[in-house]
């Protein structure tokens, strides 16, 4: 996945991110409540102790048993109210940062789904897996911590800066002198930190992306007895991530040792200019405890927030990595004055239509013209890359056309609504993806209402039935990850009762019987000419035998439609089709089935 190039700051992060945490304001505003409260022990305690230690110091009289039990009273009353507090941060903060990181993951997903097929012609699997599981789960401590966090770091720097300087100024304002250049070293080296991070979770999306395509390629790498090669490629990319994971710690271990070496300083100042103080009478031994308990309390409070640091960096990555996702544009969407197509007949005009890749430039189409009427069968040959995927692509607006228009019925199909274009089209592909699940499941994929009637005449329409009914489970059969446990044949015919189901007037035959053995071939073939009759049908064809009887032959070349007709009358002409057809029967009139007029785009 290409990464964004441009450096988000925190601060534009956190105002991008702050809708989905304002969504549960109200859960923010109590759980810093609570926040507050767990910090009356630390600030109090010190108090207590002062007030010992003076009346110890000063007048032991006065230091009554009442007094002692009336202190430890208060300060068990104040752990009381601090276990509460911290139970509910755990518990609903925890449970508000599962509610931000669902809405966020809800968001990407569907996002993806509107995302095109450039997007997903240039990015790795692996890569969207990361960003929107991993990525979002240290979103999760984010939400709740990040707030919480600096909320009580903030309030206990005001309180003992406040506290600290009744007690001695000049040593307060020394002590405090120290923060602003720890500040700036923090933030360099938090730089460093988000980048490392940044850096880790783009090889480990890399990581993902290579085992998902060995694992799922596993088959080839048997066949090709290349595990070892797979092995080095995977030990190689494990090896990056390794690096980049030291990267990490050496950044994370930079940052602590300095917030160390910051914290001996604060209390080496303590020590100094505490003992002088006291020496001269400027702080009575009592204030110098509280004192320093309040100091320690504050370097407590920067070594929470230095330990936070990394969870906060992991948090801005994934949140950095997720608007990457959201940031992707939607190349294909409804127009404002989308309405719903309105289905009369079947016809498909392309005007003068041009199209070019949006990433590589590479021109496909120029000012290709062509009607297609209602219930008619046109069938695309030539060569690869003349085009005959991508005109087929077009038709469902897969891709937009660069120039030209091309309409359904008469309407433009840039101004009529995805929903009800796609829903007007069915596609039969040569890679037939099943989903994991039921054969039933996946013949009613395009109807979910569908009833278990509607399913089998589906079947029976695509000669499936019978063989579904010899399966273990029959429709309830399990068909395995991508449709594994079937075979080729199998897989296409419930495909083509997917699309009987949906029962759409133009149907998109896309080289679907190219890599079926002849007998599948032949049963998938019949299924075809089934689910073609009465429907406005564009075939791509890699047999030239099964497109005999088509109403139209197209020979698409790089310059365009260079024939058309029959089949008989393309024979006449001698020309391109002539020349394939040759090629396909031979010389001595023998045919063959292995002549390829596929091609990619």
């Amino acid at each position: 996945m290409k990464s964004n190039k441009a450096k988000r700051s925190s601060l534009q992060l956190i105002r991008r991110f702050w809708p989905y945490e304002k969504k549960y304001l109200k859960t923010v505003i109590l759980d810093l409540f609570c926040a507050a409260l767990t910090c009356l022990c630390d600030l109090i305690l010190p108090l207590i102790l002062r007030t010992i230690t003076n009346l110890a110091m000063t007048d032991l009289a006065a230091l009554t048993v009442s007094l002692v039990l009336k202190l430890t009273f208060l300060y068990f009353i104040l752990r009381l109210i601090d276990a509460g507090a911290q139970y509910y941060m755990a518990d609903m903060g925890h449970v508000m940062g599962v509610y931000i990181e669902t809405d966020m993951r809800e968001d990407a997903f569907d996002h993806l789904l509107k995302l095109g097929y450039t997007y997903y012609s240039n990015t790795k699997i692996g890569q969207i897996m990361g960003r929107i599981t991993n990525d979002l789960f240290d979103v999760t401590e984010f939400a709740h911590h990040c707030p919480e966090e600096f909320f009580i770091a903030g309030l206990k720097f005001v309180v003992s800066f406040v506290i600290l300087c009744t007690y001695n100024v000049p040593l307060t304002i020394l002590i405090f002198a120290c923060i602003p250049l720890m500040t700036v070293v923090s933030i360099k080296l938090n730089r460093w930190q988000r980048e490392a991070f940044r850096r880790q979770r783009i090889q480990i999306g890399e990581l993902n992306a290579q085992i998902e395509d060995s694992l799922l390629g596993e088959r080839v790498v048997k066949a090709f007895g290349v595990e070892e090669r797979e092995k080095v490629k995977f030990t190689k990319g494990n090896q990056e991530f390794q690096d980049i994971k030291k990267l990490t710690y050496k950044t994370m271990a930079a940052f602590q040792a300095s917030t160390r070496l910051f914290d001996g300083l604060m209390y080496l100042l303590v020590v100094l200019g505490g003992g002088l103080f006291v020496i001269r009478g400027a702080i009575s031994p009592g204030d110098l405890v509280a004192y320093v308990m309040y100091v320690s309390t504050l370097i407590a409070t920067i070594r929470r927030i230095v330990e936070f640091a990394e969870q906060f960096q992991r948090g801005m990555t994934g949140i950095e990595r997720f608007f990457e996702i959201m940031d992707a544009p939607i190349e294909i969407q409804d127009a404002e004055d989308a309405v719903p197509l309105q289905m009369k007949e079947g016809s498909i005009d392309f005007k003068k239509v041009s199209f070019e890749y949006p990433d590589d430039h590479n021109h496909v189409l120029k000012d290709l013209s062509l009607h297609v009427a209602p219930g008619e069968r046109v069938a695309l040959v030539g060569p690869s890359g003349g085009g005959k995927t991508t005109l087929c692509n077009l038709i469902p607006r897969f891709y937009d056309v660069t120039g030209g228009e091309i309409d359904v019925d008469g309407q433009d199909i840039r101004h009529v609504t995805l929903k009800s274009l796609r829903e007007a089209i069915g596609v039969v592909q040569q890679d037939v993806y099943l989903f994991s699940g039921s054969v039933a499941e996946n013949i009613a994929y395009g109807k979910k209402d569908a009833t278990m009637e509607e399913i089998r005449q589906a079947a029976k329409l695509a000669g499936a039935d019978e063989f579904i009914s010899g399966l273990k489970d029959g429709y309830d059969t399990y068909v395995g990850e991508r449709g594994v446990k079937l075979s080729g044949g199998q897989k296409q015919r419930i495909s083509i009762a997917r699309v009987f189901l949906k029962n759409p007037p133009i149907l998109i035959l896309d080289e679907a019987t190219s890599a079926l053995d002849n007998e599948s071939e032949l049963l998938v073939g019949k299924s075809l000419n089934q689910l073609a009759q009465g429907r406005t049908t564009i075939t791509i064809a890699h047999r030239l035998t099964t497109i005999r009887n088509y109403d139209r032959i197209l020979v698409l070349s790089g310059d365009g439609i260079e024939e058309e007709g029959s089949h008989e009358e393309l024979l006449k002409k001698r020309g391109s089709y002539y020349r394939l057809w040759n090629q396909l029967t031979g010389e001595d009139g023998e045919k063959s089935n292995d002549s390829d007029c596929s091609g990619g785009r």
